[in-house]
């Protein structure tokens, strides 16, 4: 056999335990098929020759948990992430509504929850530059929702409404609308207001970011909330060849509709079976347990330490969560919990408990996204209950969020027990990487480089943050691309660089093993991303 390209001239990093590293890999029919002297002995006057010039080949990435619909989305409106202060984004605001006068909502996404005090956004500040139109911000981490006083009208929200289930309306001392709601029973009536994209203008945002996370070195990603419209998005994206990257779907189950939707996901994954191909899957069924600490939303055991009558919102009870996973995992779906405070991990992993009780053990590979804070009696559960562990390592760091709104609503010594990476890792849970993009910045590289260091872009603290909690720079690379293999069931398909496995790698510029600085790691670019052997990026 030829091979149809030939990886030399540099370290060829495989992530396969039984052989570490080599310094050629040959690939044919999207698989790779040998290493080292044999890999050369492949060559032939039709292989393609690609020399790291003293670079490295590594296995590609994956995300274990992101959004690539709704992220390429809200790339739409108003450009409001890179913000600084409020002032900033009100100019912003004014600057894209004056330029699309015919819409009829202005909307953006990504505003940081650190821009006010307490997170507590008004709506009297988007009056003062739109107060003619609906203005609809969401804050990056998705949990909040800043407003106008047209968008509440609109909404139908006043004085008189009370908090919804699931959800938090924010109000002044006197009782009035401040402009500020939380979580998704209050945000869903103003995030109707904002307009819909026709399917090709979906389609052409989910290209965009699949282009963007295959720079990244990513080749498959855990889409960790599809709802029911999004299959024939996804599908189109993928029969218009239009994806550089492979999909698993997850689709949202809430406590409102998760028995009438039941038969609805099963005819959907039946659908994308039928298309999808090797491009798109749909095996999950996504639940969020809680909200989040920054908004004081996250389900905690305790109460917050800045509202001491507050556990926060758990979404669902435990028993009814139990009841409706062991529904989904019986029509052979595998189950993915968005759980971030201690109480909401602990709903999750008993809910896991249940359904190995009700279906009988087989290998489930159950999956909690986030989990910033856990409790220690919780810590074991992960290993005995085969649970994998996603973590988005880029959090865990000691950032404005972390030190202006979190370690205040939770205190010092449960903020000195948050994202135990290492931990969960040293007691062998299953572990695994994801971004939760656009929360936050997609690039594993940089999310590699915090959980190594913990530390901010600057370097601060010089020690890391929690630095009992750090990982090496092995175990980092493989959460990001065997764990989350794992994660998917195609641990045998890809993950590592192996005889048999598909080619999918990635070409970076050095040697990530010769650099000692986070700084160093983080701004390390990918140069090339092969997806099965053909070149994405």
């Amino acid at each position: 056999m030829d091979a149809e390209l030939l990886v030399v001239g540099g370290a060829v990093r495989t992530g396969d335990p039984d052989r570490p590293v080599s310094d050629a890999l040959a690939v044919a029919a999207g698989r790779v098929v040998a290493l080292g002297e044999r890999a050369r002995a492949m060559r032939s006057s039709r292989t393609e020759l690609i020399d790291l010039d003293g670079g490295a080949l590594l296995p590609s990435f994956g995300d274990g948990h992101v959004h690539p619909l709704m992220g390429g989305l809200g790339l739409r409106g108003a450009s409001i992430r890179d913000c600084g202060s409020v002032d900033d984004v009100l100019r912003e605001v004014r600057r894209w509504a004056d330029e699309n006068p015919e819409a009829g909502c202005v909307f953006g996404d990504g505003v940081s929850p650190t821009l006010a005090e307490g997170g507590r956004f008004e709506a009297t500040w988007l009056d003062s530059v739109v107060p003619d139109r609906p203005v609809v911000l969401r804050t990056m981490d998705h949990h909040t929702a800043w407003v106008n006083s047209a968008a509440l009208r609109r909404a139908g929200l006043s004085r008189d409404t009370p908090d919804p289930a699931g959800g938090e309306i924010v109000r002044t001392a006197d009782g009035e609308l401040l402009g500020t709601l939380r979580e998704w029973g209050a945000i869903n009536p103003v995030l109707a207001l904002v307009p819909d994209a026709s399917l090709d203008d979906r389609v052409d945002a989910l290209a965009t970011v699949s282009t963007m996370l295959a720079a990244a070195g990513i080749t498959w990603v855990q889409d960790a909330w599809t709802e029911l419209d999004d299959v024939e998005i996804w599908l189109t994206a993928a029969d218009r060849g239009r994806l550089s990257t492979r999909a698993n779907l997850a689709f949202r189950a809430t406590p409102e509709s998760w028995e009438a939707d039941r038969e609805a996901f099963a005819l959907a994954r039946r659908k994308v079976e039928e298309r999808g191909g090797d491009a798109v899957r749909a095996g999950t069924v996504k639940f969020f347990a809680d909200g989040v600490i920054e908004a004081g939303t996250a389900a905690l055991l305790a109460p917050y330490t800045d509202c001491p009558h507050s556990h926060g919102i758990s979404n669902w009870t435990t028993d009814e969560l139990s009841r409706a996973a062991a529904e989904v995992d019986r029509l052979g779906f595998q189950i993915h919990i968005h759980a971030i405070g201690d109480a909401g991990v602990r709903m999750a992993l008993d809910a896991i408990e249940h359904v190995d009780r009700s279906n009988g053990s087989r290998d489930r590979r159950a999956t909690i996204a986030h989990l910033q804070l856990v409790d220690g009696d919780d810590l074991d559960r992960f290993t005995s209950l085969g649970a994998v562990a996603n973590f988005q390592p880029l959090w865990a760091q000691l950032d404005a969020l972390m030190t202006e709104l979190t370690i205040p609503r939770i205190g010092d010594d449960r903020g000195a027990q948050q994202y135990r990476i290492g931990t969960l890792t040293e007691r062998g849970a299953r572990v695994a990487f994801g971004s939760d993009w656009p929360i936050t910045a997609y690039e594993p590289i940089k999310g590699i480089a915090t959980a190594i260091h913990r530390q901010t872009p600057s370097g601060i603290p010089t020690e890391g943050w929690l630095p009992g909690e750090r990982v090496g720079l092995e175990r980092a690379l493989a959460a990001y691309s065997a764990g989350v293999a794992y994660q998917g069931f195609e641990e045998n398909l890809w993950g590592c660089l192996r005889p048999g496995m598909r080619a999918d790698m990635i070409q970076l510029p050095v040697d990530p093993y010769d650099l000692s600085s986070a700084q160093a790691l983080s701004e390390l670019a990918v140069t090339r991303t092969w997806l099965g052997g053909k070149q994405v990026h």
